[in-house]
């Protein structure tokens, strides 16, 4: 595990969730402040790992559907500290010669992916809040990677719950109109389907230090997300069921796939 001598632009005083993340899925990339709150979180939601496990499995079967469908060009948002497999090895696998940008504002993570990536010509990494789709879109390494005038897959997985409204629409929106149809979302955020209200106000509590703490959202919410696109079977359903079949935790993400009209 990392110490807690940050490098130049890391604060390891404030918890960060791409670190909380990399914390529940076994990681080492992660400051003690990351592994107390997130232990806070696993207190109150002992299969906070599972649930993790889960998530990334989603994502892995989410863009073997995409690249099954022909797509070979992905913008992964808040894409999170490396873990294999990773968005370009999953779609690599199925297309040789994927393009993969990933985006993220963790210093750590950034320093991760540029490292671990950085040689790949085909792969770009924007240092760029993911909830401002203008600082985003206009980059450099978006425009040399993306052909927005093809089908893209835009991924925001395990994002938006630590973005509060009206965020994620306009995100979503903002890609939207410059994705031609055929395009994908693949979508998961977490859910207050069958919490209670001390059941969410620990959870909430878990993420209070991080910089935009947590947003849970209804189904009916989500579902709202895929406004313009068509979603596949089996809908809106927890990351452990689409197209999967493990075990469900109490808390969930809910996850969706969506083809645009």
């Amino acid at each position: 595990m990392m110490t807690d001598d940050a490098a130049p632009g890391v604060d390891a005083t404030v918890p960060s969730p791409a670190r909380m993340y990399d914390y529940y899925l076994g990681g080492k990339d992660n400051f003690a402040v990351d592994r107390e709150a997130a232990e806070q979180v696993i207190e109150a939601h002992p299969q906070q790992r599972l649930l993790a496990r889960n998530n990334r499995a989603f994502l892995t079967r989410a863009v073997r559907h995409l690249a099954d469908a022909g797509i070979d060009q992905f913008v992964d948002l808040g894409a999170g500290v490396p873990t294999e497999p990773a968005t370009h090895q999953t779609a690599r696998a199925m297309t040789p010669g994927a393009r993969v940008v990933y985006v993220d504002e963790d210093p750590v993570v950034l320093a991760h992916a540029r490292a671990l990536l950085g040689t790949d010509d085909g792969i770009g990494v924007i240092g760029a809040d993911a909830l401002d789709p203008e600082q985003v879109l206009t980059d450099p390494e978006l425009a040399r990677l993306i052909d927005f005038s093809r089908p893209v897959g835009l991924l925001a997985v395990a994002l938006f719950h630590f973005n509060p409204d009206p965020g994620p629409e306009r995100v979503i929106t903002a890609f939207r109109e410059r994705m031609v149809p055929g395009s994908w979302l693949v979508l998961s955020t977490g859910s207050t389907e069958g919490l209670g209200e001390s059941e969410l106000a620990e959870l909430h509590r878990g993420y209070s230090g991080t910089p935009r703490g947590m947003h849970l959202r209804s189904r009916e919410q989500i579902e709202s997300l895929f406004d313009g696109f068509a979603l596949v079977e089996p809908g809106v359903v927890d990351v452990s069921q689409w197209r999967g079949n493990a075990e469900q935790t109490p808390v969930q993400i809910l996850a969706g796939v969506g083809r645009l009209h």
